[in-house]
């Protein structure tokens, strides 16, 4: 009998774990040595749409409509060590990047980011594979989709347009990258607003029936490839993302809705389902070694209530992860409080998000 074969089951998921972590952790070490010169070679926008690709090609840039959502913003192309990142930016002042969530793309700020951009220089980035952005390997562990990586992405593309510090907001899959690049570069972010999202490891570790039930998705989309892509690919789009790709999508304009439909593709299912096979793992390792530690940088809490009475759950549990919570606000509203009550978060943004 070999050695490994010997151990009991548990000892050797221990084992496993603890090489999971380490890959993880020195990945992002290794990432986080590349100097400035390095990045300046691995990173460049690789093309930037004009205003007649929405007609000649829109399966690749989307429609004139959605542009005309965002009036002044590039779109663009950029190139970060690991992947191919699409985004819009536009507007002046302090940097703001904004980051969005399962199963959408950077559109889903639409109706807050014009707005914003009269005040601040807004950077709206689809996750590596969500929306327009590319599908990496997932590497062992999946450790490529690990939210420590994918928050390289983004502050290789916030150093591509000129910031080395930056305010960042993010909403559900966006909040946890966000709460990431936090703990491991705080010198980054200025300021950070997250918007509905409890702590990765509080979720898992507080798992109950009425959660089971609600939020079926996390442990569905992370089983082993390719059951829960296989399943969902047997449907159209537009089908699953009315009946269950989140409260609220089929509610938006025709124009947004038909958006988020045409960037649900067999590669943005796959890069989702790597998304959360990594939150269940690798993810959960780190942010259990990391567990006692607490964010210092400025914090916004919002989250909504969907229709129930208001409870001190999101502060309550956020101060055992945070030092520095500058305010917590619950609103009337579901998942998407962006879209259910725009107007009072693109005022606690511009509240917040103030010198």
């Amino acid at each position: 009998m070999t050695e490994m074969s010997a151990q009991p089951s548990d000892e050797r998921e221990a084992n496993v774990s603890r090489r999971n972590l380490a890959k993880a952790l020195a990945a992002g070490a290794a990432a986080a040595t590349l100097d400035s010169a390095a990045f300046a070679q691995s990173a460049d926008v690789l093309t930037e749409a004009v205003p007649a690709d929405y007609e000649r090609d829109p399966a690749r840039w989307g429609s004139a409509e959605i542009a005309a959502l965002f009036p002044g913003f590039k779109h663009l192309d950029i190139r970060t060590r690991g992947a191919v990142i699409r985004l819009r930016h536009g507007g002046s002042g302090p940097p703001l990047l904004m980051l969005h969530g399962y199963p959408v793309s950077h559109v889903s700020w639409y109706k807050i980011a014009a707005r914003l951009s009269d005040r601040y220089h807004v950077v709206l980035a689809d996750l590596r594979g969500y929306g327009d952005s590319s599908l990496p390997a997932p590497g062992p562990d999946n450790v490529n989709y690990s939210f420590r990586v994918m928050a390289e992405d983004m502050m290789q593309v916030m150093e591509q347009l000129g910031h080395r510090q930056f305010y960042l907001a993010g909403h559900d899959r966006g909040a946890r990258l966000s709460h990431r690049l936090c703990l491991d570069h705080p010198e980054r972010v200025t300021k950070v607003a997250l918007l509905d999202m409890l702590p990765t490891y509080h979720v898992f570790t507080n798992v109950n029936k009425n959660w089971a039930l609600g939020t079926w998705h996390w442990m569905f989309l992370a089983q082993p490839e390719p059951f829960p892509e296989t399943l969902i690919s047997a449907v159209p789009a537009e089908w699953f993302l009315r009946s269950r790709g989140g409260a609220g999508l089929a509610s938006q304009p025709k124009p947004v809705f038909d958006e988020f439909v045409r960037c649900w593709t067999p590669k943005t299912i796959k890069g989702a389902c790597h998304d959360y096979r990594a939150n269940a793992t690798i993810d959960f390792e780190m942010d259990a070694a990391d567990r006692g530690r607490k964010i210092a940088t400025p914090l916004l809490v919002l989250w909504g209530t969907r229709g129930a009475p208001p409870t001190d759950e999101y502060p309550r549990v956020w101060r055992e992860y945070a030092s520095n919570i500058v305010a917590a606000e619950s609103f009337n509203s579901g998942h998407y409080l962006h879209w259910d009550v725009a107007d009072q978060v693109y005022d606690r943004f511009v509240r917040f998000f103030t010198v």
